[in-house]
């Protein structure tokens, strides 16, 4: 097909981008641009996980972009800054508002270090703007200062021209000053350093539960500038109690408190607790719930003043979901989840429970709220809760803007740049073939079952009201957080229920699927790669879900490299496990990075003594050549507009479109 003809084929898509570029020029001008942006290095991409409400360290991590930003002062000013200054400059560009204020307790002129502050952190923007086009800095300048930072940040290298223009420069440096506006030059200079280092951001999963911080997170990932999100257990538990599931509203709150979490309900999204703590007192106010104390309540002076009523909201809330969840699990034969079905095998006369005929005596006898002849159901006192509860979750307006950011922005897995991200498992049989799973009616595996379970968490959400359509995806979403095939648990069953009622730790085990095993080999990570369209010779598998147990030896790289568990334990219940405080996966055009991080102290230590999470390069994979633009995913893109454009140009020059 000739030039003329296969342009003649595309004509009604030609006229439309016609309206976006009406002349030869304009078109002409534009290729000129897509082209030189596919010439420059490929962003650099940063991959987090298990982030688990840890708000503190995970912005920490953001600000300080897991090390790049030290190393870029290290690049730029090499000997001619001490430690001491390079450290106080990057403690400026991490946190420059908290940064300035001791700086002005501590010293009365500050004409000097405002003058060096300028001139070095517009030298280390320079150094991390230097991969993108002007246009892209432009964008992320802001507009009170663009004009200005964007002479500075594009100093001539010449050192003729360098010369020519050094009054210049010194002139607007100390025009800043003079007029008092120093600080707010530096904190825009700062903040566009944070934005520029990290140019897209992956979050493999688990933004909830255990720390305190999780809507924190959420708040600053919805005015990200480029982020994705892979959904985890934890995301979709939150994600299915927003959208109203009974059973994961009952769930969100047992953990919540159990984990002495009560700042992301309450203060974070606005969900009132007080109903629950009455119904508590009313049912269990003779009741010392003894079992029911949160984690580590006695280290917390705020929790030890009110340990006792926490301690019987744990045990109401968690007896609601046990019935809520047995509804669910008895609604839905097909999910083959009888055997998490309890409380009609309790004997509350004897308080004992019977299991594959064997009888264990209950941890916790006194179970008022469980009647007969329909243990499930909920007590009228219960179903008031339960009926405020889900009033509250759905009309929390912060909850649901981020429940929508979470379904804007995430999906079950992504395939990017040669990585497939997914936050646990692809279900696999014990001989490594894919396992098949019953999702909405129709027996799926490998790709297509992770395609079809995204669809059904999406008609959770947006299916049509009322209908049993969206009914079932709701009710899905309790599966997919404890059903053995859901590939965001995968597990032979959760035992939440032995764990708080019998004290026979064999029956504690959760058996994990074969994936976990079989997903360490060679063989079995090229089988998942080649499913997804990727060639395992220059792919990677990239999980979470699964903390990495350094202390006992364990690696991050799994599969001979093939496969990345950044599951480092940022949350810290998980930190005398794992022995650190998280992993980050960075990808830029040199290669791969996996950083390993120690535990971060706190944000007023970082601001006064200069203070950072200490890190260490796990991995290094570079590429044979730099990465391009053009060697990207979004560079293939930018090839077919290109593309396009051409055919554009065809259409202007031989009448097919006329000009305007």
């Amino acid at each position: 097909m000739t030039p003329f003809e296969e342009t003649k084929s595309d004509i009604r898509y030609l006229q439309l981008l016609a309206e976006k570029f009406p002349t030869i020029t304009s078109a002409a001008s534009e290729i000129i641009n897509l082209e030189a942006i596919l010439s420059l290095p490929k962003g650099t991409e940063h991959f987090l996980s298990d982030l688990h409400g840890e708000s503190n360290a995970f912005h920490h991590v953001l600000k300080n972009a897991s090390g790049v930003v030290r190393r870029k002062v290290d690049e730029t000013f090499g000997n001619s800054l001490s430690e001491e200054q390079k450290t106080e400059l990057c403690t400026l560009i991490y946190y420059p508002e908290e940064k300035l204020n001791l700086i002005h307790q501590q010293t009365d002129d500050l004409h000097d270090w405002y003058s060096d502050k300028l001139h070095q952190t517009i030298g280390v923007a320079r150094a991390v703007s230097s991969k993108y086009t002007r246009s892209k800095v432009r964008k992320q300048l802001p507009k009170e200062f663009a004009y200005v930072i964007e002479e500075l940040m594009h100093e001539s290298t010449l050192e003729q021209e360098r010369e020519d223009k050094e009054d210049y420069y010194s002139a607007i440096v100390e025009t800043i000053i003079s007029i008092d506006r120093a600080d707010e030059f530096l904190i825009a200079i700062c903040n566009l350093i944070q934005r520029l280092v990290i140019d897209t951001l992956h979050i493999v999963g688990d933004i909830f539960d255990r720390g305190p911080g999780a809507y924190r997170i959420m708040e600053t990932l919805s005015s990200y500038h480029d982020f994705d999100i892979q959904w985890g257990n934890h995301d979709i538990e939150w994600m299915g109690a927003a959208a109203g599931n009974r059973a994961l509203i009952a769930s969100v709150l047992r953990i919540s408190i159990r984990y002495a979490n009560v700042e992301t309900l309450e203060e974070g999204y606005g969900i009132n607790l007080l109903p629950l703590a009455t119904l508590a007192i009313d049912v269990y106010g003779d009741d010392p719930c003894t079992m029911w104390q949160t984690k580590d309540f006695e280290n917390n002076p705020r929790l030890k003043r009110s340990a006792q009523l926490m301690a019987k909201m744990h045990k109401c809330i968690s007896i609601m979901e046990f019935k809520l969840q047995g509804q669910l699990i008895r609604r839905h034969p097909e999910w083959n989840m009888d055997d998490r079905l309890f409380l009609h095998l309790i004997n509350k006369e004897k308080g004992t429970i019977t299991i594959d005929g064997k009888e264990y005596e209950l941890t916790d006898k006194n179970l008022p709220s469980l009647n007969q002849p329909d243990p499930y159901a909920l007590c009228p006192g219960e179903e008031d809760l339960m009926n405020q509860l889900v009033h509250s979750f759905r009309r929390s307006e912060k909850l649901q803007k981020h429940l929508r950011c979470l379904y804007q922005h995430g999906s079950l897995y992504l395939v990017r740049n040669n990585c497939l991200l997914y936050h646990a498992a692809i279900p696999l049989n014990e001989d490594g073939s894919f396992q098949e799973v019953l999702v909405d009616g129709k027996m799926v595996k490998g790709r297509e079952l992770m395609e079809r379970v995204d669809h059904v968490i999406r008609k959770a959400y947006f299916g049509p009201r009322g209908s049993k359509e969206k009914q079932d995806a709701l009710d899905y979403m309790l599966y997919l957080w404890c059903g053995p095939g859901s590939p965001l648990f995968n597990k032979d069953k959760m035992t939440t229920f032995e764990r708080y009622f019998i004290a026979d730790k064999n029956l504690y085990t959760e058996k994990k699927g074969a994936y976990f095993v079989l997903a360490n080999t060679k063989e079995t990570c090229c089988h998942i790669l080649e499913e997804f369209g990727l060639d395992p010779t220059k792919s990677h598998i990239i999980n979470g879900h699964v903390p990495v147990r350094t202390l006992k030896g364990e690696s991050p790289l799994r599969a001979d490299g093939l496969r990345l568990v950044i599951d480092g334990g940022f949350s810290k219940p998980y930190h005398a496990t794992t022995g650190i405080a998280g992993y980050t996966l960075i990808y830029n055009s040199h290669g791969l990075q996996l950083v390993q991080h120690e535990q971060f102290e706190t944000k007023e230590k970082a601001i006064q003594d200069g203070s950072d999470i200490h890190s260490r390069v796990q991995l290094e994979e570079f590429t044979e050549h730099r990465m391009l633009v053009c060697d990207t995913d979004r560079g293939r893109e930018l090839e077919e507009q290109v593309g396009n454009l051409k055919k554009l140009l065809v259409a202007y020059t031989t009448g097919l479109i006329k000009e305007k």
